[in-house]
């Protein structure tokens, strides 16, 4: 009986699709990311190194492509108060601008901006935590946001200044 529903379970499972995420194909072989020490730039590295098949290189001219951040910005707005006008939620903003090109003029991913957003809600008295929270969020939208340049670089083709 217990093969029969594990049968039954890999059958459903293999029909569904799903597969596991492999190496994504990028069009060059080496890319260079300024300023990879920290931040962004060392997770995006990483994700880089561990998902494609491109190597990350410490010179630019060694380099099939350049990464090159255009902004980055982190944000934290207001976006409604109590009614003894205390802060009750705040929208945490977490934007970059990026493109991807080969140092010649030819592009692989023209300039781009990823912004993400999160709505966080406030109390006085947990002030502490709700910091905390505050840094968790933005170190998760630094993941996604990796996460979407690399979906942006898998799709990523070879342009040419005037077009496709």
């Amino acid at each position: 009986m217990r093969k029969a529903i594990l049968l039954v379970a890999l059958v459903l499972l293999a029909g569904c699709g799903f597969k596991l995420r492999g190496a994504a194909d990028v069009p060059f072989q080496t890319l260079y990311i300024p300023g990879a020490g920290g931040g962004i730039a060392l997770d995006l590295k990483r994700s880089i190194q561990a998902g494609t098949d491109a190597r990350v290189v410490d010179d630019p001219k060694q380099a099939d492509a350049l990464l090159e951040f255009t902004e980055e910005s982190r944000q934290k707005d207001i976006l409604s108060l109590t009614g003894t006008g205390r802060v009750r939620e705040f929208q945490l903003r977490y934007r970059v601008g990026f493109r991807v090109h080969d140092g010649q003029g030819r592009q692989y991913v023209a300039p781009s901006v990823i912004q993400l957003t999160r709505d966080v809600t406030f109390n006085d008295a947990e002030v502490l935590a709700k910091e905390a929270e505050e840094q968790l969020l933005f170190r998760d939208m630094q993941a996604d946001m990796v996460q979407q340049i690399m979906r942006r670089l898998a799709a990523a083709e070879r342009l040419n200044p005037g077009g496709r």
